[in-house]
């Protein structure tokens, strides 16, 4: 164990320490408190009557109107602010600061839109329960208050108390108390204390939900509706994810958490639903990283009638609108780098990528042998023997040469078949299929096809798929009542899905996809 490790083990049994002193005199509070014939906990309702920043904000307003009616008369505009004090506000929120004055203290009070201060002195309040105040209320309580708002003589906007009552009792201190919540492992662990010691946190889940609610405004004004499909599977289908398993009891048959929503909404389509789209949960088995954690959120939606290129349109334009709507600009700010969401973004084909950015052609590849070799002559590594074709060397190219360099807004499309099971191949060239994705900040950020509705080719690629998973002891299976679904005939169709975490992370400028998850996964303390 190193020098350090030993330092930050012991400092961490220190706080621990502190922590328990602190609480056991909270609890002491407490007990005094029930002693007293008063529990916080017993408390059932606070009637509120106004927010923080509201008072503030209508106070200036008033003082201002109050001004410019008094004109120079200063003794007339100090009348009508005595007036405003006959106007009786009730707040409750954390009690975040404390200054301690003698007879006259001042607490910083937060609520759900900002702090205010608040003044409590003795002879407004009554000397018991100023006694109590001071004795057995601590920071971090939950507090109401009823008084009114005026301007201290340091011109801060406050609320004068008139009277005060205890909420709720916080036994443990806030972190800033003893050391700041600064631990980024804790923070997400214990993200209601985050959200307590940390505002811009909660400006971050704040704006999710903006997002969130302008992608619906969006698409319901485009004529789509939302739906909700199934998240237990029944089976488990050839996609590239991993699911997490779970067992039914009453069925005794293993199921399978969602890694996708495509299969049904697609089957919605078959239904005659020409719009629809799913704001989804979404389980893989898989690793976690800076961009994946294995429950996120995607947004799947599908349009009758239309192709990958209608989709390509629409998602340009919707990200570009969001992006004015919430940031206010086109143009942001990611991790130090500026970004034009604005469009026309750029659109290549993944062939013309790879030229672009390797400086290698495919069409100069005659045979599969030939894409091998030039890979091997770049130091691309493909997978060996003859189980390599040119679609898949173009695909390591694109990976190896082309992803990291897509940092403002940039569709790549047209894909090779043999990494895009679900897409309808282009008619003009069957070895690639009508698929997008688009890329901001060198990430892959959404995916598109113009949808396979052949039901045969779709079964002959499911049957691939399903035997590439088997061999990897994965117990995967066709899903037939998919390509029966097909068979009665699906219309020409775009669909594309995109992870709605990594949009938030974005338009937050969020470095990790734990900044934008409220409670994000994370390994258990004891393992």
């Amino acid at each position: 164990m190193s020098e350090n490790q030993t330092n930050d083990q012991l400092q961490e049994e220190v706080q621990e320490q502190d922590i328990n002193i602190l609480k056991k005199d909270r609890l002491d509070k407490l007990a005094s408190l029930r002693e007293g014939g008063y529990d916080p906990y017993q408390v059932t309702k606070f009637d509120v009557t106004g927010k923080a920043a509201e008072l503030k904000a209508e106070y200036e307003k008033k003082e201002s109107e109050l001004k410019a009616a008094a004109g120079d008369d200063e003794e007339k505009f100090n009348a009508s602010l005595e007036a405003l004090h006959e106007n009786k506000v009730r707040i409750a929120g954390r009690i975040m600061s404390w200054r301690d004055m003698g007879k006259a203290n001042f607490i910083d009070l937060r609520d759900d839109t900002d702090r205010i201060q608040v003044y409590i002195r003795s002879n407004d309040i009554g000397a018991d329960i100023f006694k109590d105040f001071k004795k057995k209320w601590d920071i971090g309580d939950i507090a109401g208050i009823e008084g009114f708002v005026f301007r201290t003589r340091k011109g801060e906007i406050s609320v004068h108390a008139t009277s005060i009552q205890l909420l709720s009792k916080s036994l443990l201190p806030l972190p800033e108390k003893w050391h700041g919540l600064k631990d980024q492992d804790t923070r997400y662990r214990q993200r209601y204390v985050d959200l307590i010691c940390n505002p811009d946190v909660k400006d971050t889940f704040v704006k999710r939900s903006m997002i969130l609610r302008e992608i619906r405004q969006y698409l319901d004004n485009l004529g789509y509706l939302e739906v909700d499909t199934p998240v237990l599977h029944t089976l488990e289908i050839g996609a590239a994810a991993r699911p997490f398993v779970t067992h039914h009891n009453a069925l005794d048959l293993d199921m399978y958490l969602r890694i996708e929503t495509e299969l049904y909404l697609k089957r919605l389509i078959v239904g005659g639903f020409n719009k629809v789209y799913e704001v989804g949960r979404i389980f893989r088995n898989e690793g976690m990283d800076t961009s994946h954690n294995p429950e996120f959120t995607s947004i799947e939606m599908y349009q009758a009638f239309t192709d990958y290129k209608g989709m390509m349109d629409l998602i340009e334009d919707m990200y570009i609108t969001i992006t004015r709507k919430i940031c206010g600009t086109d143009v942001i700010t990611y991790q130090g780098v500026e970004i034009n969401m604005g469009g026309p973004w750029e659109r290549l084909t993944m062939i013309e990528a790879v030229k672009k950015y390797a400086g290698v052609d495919y069409n100069d590849w005659k045979t599969d042998e030939e894409a091998r070799a030039c890979a091997k002559s770049k130091g691309v590594e493909v997978e060996e023997g003859a189980s390599a074709t040119k679609g898949h060397v173009l695909i390591a190219f694109f990976e190896e040469f082309v992803e990291d360099k897509l940092i403002q807004p940039t569709i790549i499309y047209d894909y090779p078949v043999e990494n895009s099971p679900l897409a309808k191949r282009k008619p003009s060239d069957p070895a690639f299929t009508e698929r997008f994705e688009y890329f901001i900040y060198a990430r892959e950020m959404g995916n598109a096809f113009s949808e396979l509705n052949d039901p045969i080719d779709q079964r002959e690629r499911f049957v691939k798929q399903v035997e590439a998973k088997r061999a990897q002891g994965a117990n995967a299976e066709v899903d037939e009542d998919f390509v029966t679904a097909l068979e009665y005939g699906m219309p020409p169709t775009g669909g594309l899905g995109f992870g709605l975490d990594r949009l938030v992370m974005l338009l937050t400028d969020s470095a990790s996809i734990r900044d934008v998850l409220l409670f994000p996964t994370m390994k258990p303390i004891d393992k």
